[in-house]
């Protein structure tokens, strides 16, 4: 299942209290429970004015479609081709 890195615009997003960032992710869960099993969100990275996820999907429509049913915005989303780490460096 091809995983996606979804960019998410929203301002203050670093300055979110603990209780604001709680209320995001159980929207974001009651749409995913919404829309079925396939699609999975796995992790959010919050910076100060944008949110990273990484989201396990069969589609990017499907991603977008979690994205305008929830309220969030979705500015890029970026299909993974690979992923590296140090482990990848090794023979």
């Amino acid at each position: 299942m091809p995983k996606f890195i979804i960019e998410r615009d929203v301002p203050g997003a670093g300055s979110l209290s603990a209780e604001q960032l709680r209320a995001l992710a159980q929207k974001s869960r009651d749409v995913l429970n919404a829309l079925g099993t396939e699609i999975q969100w796995v992790q959010s990275y919050v910076t100060g004015d944008k949110l990273y996820c990484v989201y396990i999907a069969p589609s990017e429509e499907l991603i977008y479609k979690h994205a305008k049913l929830g309220g969030f915005p979705a500015n890029n989303v970026c299909r993974v081709s690979s992923i590296i780490e140090p482990l990848t460096a090794e023979s």
